[in-house]
């Protein structure tokens, strides 16, 4: 890791990752404010059976729940939008982008290695999502407190689901990285990460909402994203080892194809 990149690197980011953190610290106090004034009225439409119960739940969450609610704004497309800035956008453009303006010959003549330049990029965006997804869940706690419903969960399990959360949008941003590394333009790195992501999160809600394809959730990433079972003591170890497992493969490939690439001149 380079010290000097990596201080650039967080001091040109810097803006945008208090705009984002602060975005989803607002967006994650909406959940328990909704379950709060609406979640009781939710829970007896549900029980009534005016809704279909496979429309109970989306993604792994729910409004008549607090643990459902948080999970609810965790797999929102707003939240996975907000922290796709850094997961998707910034992890592609960190050298596809560099190489597309002919500006990462520059940083490469200093001495830093390739693989100096991608660890240094790699912490940047693992801490970037880091803070931004502890934004979101001080949001929710603090909008739960004040509206008096955080006993509904055990606050010590918060980090485990910080945690799952920075391995799900991390892998992605793993993915995004290892195209990055592997094309000389933007828009091939970044459409590859975009499918992925996308493909991902149709399986997902498909899945959810109808019980013939779900199925395809085992296919998903955001399928192991388990806020709710982790808030109510079920959550599965195999969904945190698997999103472990495809950042460390994304990053294994990094570093092998990354320092061994010709990068030719710029066209």
């Amino acid at each position: 890791m380079n010290a000097a990149l990596l201080r650039h690197t967080w001091r040109s980011n810097a803006f945008r990752l208090v705009i984002i953190s602060l975005a989803l610290a607002g967006w994650g106090s909406l959940g328990p404010i909704i379950y709060s004034q609406f979640g009781a009225l939710f829970r007896d439409l549900i029980e009534s059976g005016v809704f279909p119960e496979a429309l109970t739940s989306f993604g792994g969450g729910d409004v008549f729940s607090l643990p459902g609610s948080i999970a609810l704004g965790f797999i929102h497309p707003i939240a996975i939008i907000l922290l796709g800035v850094f997961a998707v956008g910034f992890s592609t453009s960190a050298f596809a982008g560099e190489r597309q303006r002919g500006t990462l010959e520059i940083v490469l003549a200093r001495p830093l290695s390739r693989r100096q330049a991608y660890v240094t990029i790699l912490v940047s965006v693992f801490g970037f999502l880091g803070l931004a997804l502890a934004a979101y869940l001080v949001g929710s706690v603090i909008s739960a407190s004040l509206f008096a419903v955080i006993d509904e969960i055990d606050t010590s399990l918060l980090p485990l689901v910080w945690l799952n959360g920075v391995l799900l949008f991390g892998s992605f941003a793993a993915i995004a990285l290892a195209a990055s590394v592997s094309f000389d333009r933007l828009a091939p790195a970044l459409g590859i990460t975009l499918a992925i992501l996308l493909v991902s999160y149709f399986f997902e809600v498909l899945g959810s909402l109808w019980p013939d394809a779900a199925f395809l959730q085992q296919y998903s990433l955001f399928h192991y994203l388990q806020t709710r079972d982790i808030l109510v003591g079920e959550a599965d170890p195999f969904g945190f080892a698997l999103l472990g497992a495809v950042i460390v493969i994304s990053v294994v490939y990094s570093l092998i194809v990354f320092p061994r690439r010709d990068i030719a001149a710029p066209s």
